[in-house]
């Protein structure tokens, strides 16, 4: 299976942005699908259901991490590799997508008081996510 359809596969069963993303590139690291989703799980609704950062972001940079990630905290070279690629992510993420942000993307505040119910609502995960998702998985595709 083709990992952007792995990870559609995974959001259309419920999984959250950012466990899509990163299930449909865990086993190249060696964690198992159990395992990335566990790692993924809080941060879907722009991390722990706030509405910052949206998780197919948060996904897409653990994808970069587990890439370029330096073991080393004296690698500064690593470090800086690092922190391009995630800045060209997140900057591809906004052309694409507009923003990197849960509740700018949706147009709802999933974080407020009743913001979830309301986008629940209006099918706003349902309708608009799966772009998000398959948007990170392109540009990790496009970057590797």
């Amino acid at each position: 299976m083709e990992r952007k359809e792995k990870a559609l596969s995974y959001f259309s069963r419920e999984f959250n942005c950012c466990q899509s993303v990163l299930v449909a590139y865990g086993t190249d690291f060696g964690l198992s699908d159990e395992t990335a989703l566990s790692l993924a799980g809080a941060f879907g609704g722009g991390i722990g259901g706030t509405g910052e950062t949206c998780g197919a972001v948060t996904g897409g940079l653990l994808v970069i991490g587990l890439r370029h990630g330096a073991g080393d905290p004296k690698d500064k070279e690593g470090r800086e590799k690092i922190h391009q690629a995630a800045q060209a992510f997140m900057a591809r993420f906004t052309a694409m997508c507009g923003s990197t942000r849960c509740r700018d993307l949706l147009g709802c505040d999933v974080g407020a008081p009743g913001g979830r119910e309301r986008a629940l609502a209006l099918g706003l995960f349902k309708n608009l996510c799966p772009r998000f998702v398959e948007s990170a998985v392109q540009i990790l595709e496009d970057m590797a």
